[in-house]
This record gives structure tokens, sequence and C-alpha cells, in this order.
């Protein structure tokens, strides 16, 4: 056989160093901002979104790049640690929240309003993350295993639109349907999709970019030729 009928292999960056714990480290913290921020419902004209809309395409962004360089386990591993501290964020509000205010302290109310427990938004908020960005994961391992390093784009695409699908449907159904009904909860899962799908596909050339350069500080990415 020579070498124009050898097959490149699919391989990834060694998690255990490098850039990878940085990574995970602004890929948790991109979650946990953007579950705060999804507790407020904002509206532009007659779309009705949350507030999560600002950050959150980029955890989905960061979860292409751990997913491209150091491949499925190693994005998961991250997709667990920050389903991990979304739960504990979440159980600390909720300790705040019970816990007697000081007499002299006159915002208990604002606090509840703003980071209160309320189960519907967290468990919302939990496993539409959870599925969505595992499912994100997966899509685009799988591509890659085909594409190799070509196509980059279709990699990037594809695993957006299942992921942020899946996504936005569980959170937007768990946490709101009932509360935002008939054609206001249609029109806020469609503008939340096709919102932070846009985003992330417009910031293709950036995490093109990203993608490159993390690549090329792993010295353990290399591609079987």
């Amino acid at each position: 056989m020579n070498n124009s009928q050898i097959q490149p292999t699919v391989k990834y960056a060694i998690s255990a160093n490098g850039l990878y714990p940085i990574i995970v480290a602004v890929f948790v913290s991109l979650l946990l901002i953007s579950n705060i921020g999804a507790v407020k419902l904002i509206q532009f004209g007659g779309f009705i979104t949350d507030g999560g809309l600002f950050l959150f395409p980029l955890v989905y962004i960061i979860g292409d790049i751990l997913s491209e360089v150091y491949g499925f386990k190693a994005a998961r591993r991250a997709i667990y640690t920050a389903f991990a501290m979304a739960i504990l964020a979440s159980f600390t509000f909720w300790l705040v929240q019970i816990s007697p205010p000081a007499s002299d302290w006159p915002n208990q109310e604002s606090f509840e309003a703003v980071l209160g427990f309320v189960p519907r938004i967290v468990l919302a908020s939990i496993i539409a993350f959870f599925v969505g960005q595992l499912l994100n994961a997966y899509v685009l391992v799988k591509i890659k295993e085909r594409t190799k390093e070509k196509s980059l784009w279709l990699r990037l695409m594809g695993s957006t639109v299942v992921g942020q699908f899946v996504d936005t449907l569980i959170f937007c159904t768990i946490a709101f349907y009932g509360v935002i009904t008939g054609a206001t909860f249609i029109s806020y899962v469609a503008f939340g999709f096709f919102y932070k799908t846009l985003v992330e596909f417009a910031l293709v050339p950036i995490t093109y970019q990203v993608i490159r350069l993390v690549k090329k500080h792993e010295p353990s990415y290399q591609i079987a030729a």
C-alpha cells in the first residue's frame, strides 16, 4: 500500500497538561455566569429570551475547542466538572437564601428575586446543559472521525445545530412551559435557538483561529499522515 492509500488517523492532544486546565476553567466560569443571567427574561421587540444569551453561546464554542483538540473523553470530563459546579452553585445560593438575614440587612427579597433557588430554573439549566453539551461533543467528534482535519466548519456548525437545539428546547420547556404559553413560547424557543446558533456561526472564523493556536501550543497534538 502506497502513502496515498494510507488513511490519516484522528489524534488528540493529551489533556493532562498544556492549556486544558485553563480552557476548562473558562468553560465552567462562562456556564455559571450564564446561569445567573438566565434568571432574567429579556424582550427585544416581539422576541423574548433570557439573560444567558450574552455569554452562553461562548460555552458551546469552548466546548467545541475541547472536543476538537482533546477528544470526547476530555470534553466529557469538562462537562461533568461544569455540571457538578452548577449544582454546587445552586445549592450554595439555596443555603444563603434560607439562612436568616442580618437584622440590618434589608435586601433579602431582592436576593431571592435574583439568586433565589428556583427549582424549575435550576433543573432546566443543569439538564439542558448536560444533554446539549454531550450531544455537541459527540456529534463533533463523530464528524471528525470522517473528515479528519478537513472541514472544521462542518464539525463546528453541525455540532452547534444539534447541541443548541436540544439545549434550548430542554431549558425553555422545563423552565418556562406553562409560564410562557402558545405562540409566545414557540417564539421564545425559536429566538433562543436561532440567536445562539447564529452567534456561533458568526464566530466560526475566530473559533478557527483559537483552535489553530491551541493545537499549535499543544506539543502532543499530532496528526498521522
